[in-house]
């Protein structure tokens, strides 16, 4: 069973389904059986047109379901025809279904989840599995996602800008389990690159592959976070970033420049630099200023503080860290950085324990323990 083949096919059967007349929870529900099916028959009995196979089975799922809900009889007097046999219609359908998982009216969290069930084609419990949480709770975070968007129109979705953001908060979950979200957040933003025609769609894609060229090399042996700039240079994907870099001249070559875009144009400069003594540090500062033009986001400023001390010095970077909030999340910990390069070991050391103890996960959290005991070492010596 060509299980990549069942969730290639995912999204296109539910725009015909829904397209068809279903509202999108109980299409979505009618295509989940229809692989269950599909997963069962197959192996023996595989069909000519799997794609057509699976809207007809939907569609049949979706019928017996409003047969048997009395509060349906209206709907089933429109939707009582099945399709006629033969190949499914063409009309892609992807594209839509992107824009509706990521509708303004769900939260982020379930726009992702109703994401990667509706558009990625994994099961609840990959995703449960995934995020780390029971399957009954990420049953009940899609079944309240598909409530809330079963009443907006096929028509009438959200914009761009959200559906790049689901996809980016998909790609930063990382992985776990048996589903890589960044690899699928890279599948899926293919996708739509490949439907819509626009740059930071292009930059966005761009920004994930150059970042996931570098993932071979974050890691030590046992697990432990390695700073990019200790970071065998010879583990990275040069593919990834020859691909990154090429679709990313291509989107800059339109002049319509936007925060996905500008964002991979500073990850190209890390991955083009030989090595980190060699990184262009002046321009990846000056990309960060278009970067907060283009945004405001104070932790762009806090990230351009860091660049800022390696361009110009410790200091220079201290002095552009005092104008960013200091209850920003690794705030801490760029000011311990900042203040090791300038000297001042004793201040650095007491920043890194903060930083640990506000560390968001286990890895940095024992990076940042590392680095304060490290320092505190060498202040007893």
């Amino acid at each position: 069973m060509d299980e990549v083949l069942l969730r290639s096919l995912t999204p296109h059967v539910l725009g015909i389904v829904v397209r068809r007349g279903a509202d999108f929870a109980s299409a979505e529900d009618a295509v989940q059986e229809a692989l269950i099916e599909a997963l069962r028959v197959w192996p023996d009995d595989p069909p000519r047109d799997p794609k057509g196979w699976l809207v007809t089975a939907a569609w049949r799922k979706f019928l017996d379901a409003a047969r048997s809900d009395s509060a349906r009889r209206r709907r089933e007097d429109v939707v009582d025809v099945e399709p006629a046999p033969g190949p499914a219609s063409t009309v892609d359908d992807t594209l839509q279904l992107y824009f509706l998982c990521a509708h303004p009216s769900l939260t982020p969290s379930s726009a992702v989840a109703l994401t990667l069930r509706a558009v990625g084609g994994l099961t609840t419990r990959q995703i449960a599995q995934a995020y780390l949480v029971p399957e009954a709770t990420m049953a009940q975070r899609i079944s309240r996602a598909k409530r809330t968007v079963g009443t907006v129109r096929f028509d009438q979705p959200g914009d761009v800008a959200t559906v790049l953001r689901v996809l980016y908060l998909v790609f930063n979950e990382g992985y776990s389990g048996d589903v890589d979200l960044a690899a699928e957040a890279i599948r899926l933003t293919r996708q739509l690159a490949a439907a819509i025609d626009h740059p930071e769609v292009a930059g966005l894609l761009a920004l994930m592959l150059l970042h996931h060229a570098r993932r071979a090399g974050r890691t030590a042996a046992d697990g432990s976070l390695v700073p990019l700039a200790e970071q065998d240079r010879g583990r990275w994907d040069t593919a990834a970033i020859a691909e990154g870099v090429a679709i990313l001249q291509a989107a800059l070559a339109r002049d319509r420049l936007g925060e996905f875009q500008a964002q991979a144009a500073i990850a190209a400069l890390h991955a083009d630099a030989p090595t980190a003594g060699e990184t262009d540090w002046v321009q990846i500062v000056e990309w960060y200023d278009e970067l907060a033009k283009l945004t405001g986001s104070p932790v762009v400023r806090l990230n351009r503080a860091v660049a800022v001390g390696e361009a110009d010095g410790a200091r220079a970077g201290l002095a552009a860290l005092a104008e960013v909030d200091d209850t920003l999340p690794r705030h801490a910990a760029v000011a311990a950085y900042l203040h090791e390069r300038d000297g001042d070991l004793v201040t650095a050391a007491r920043l890194y324990s903060e930083a640990a103890a506000k560390a968001p996960n286990l890895a940095e959290r024992d990076h940042l323990t590392r680095q304060a005991a490290r320092l505190n070492t060498h202040l007893r010596g």
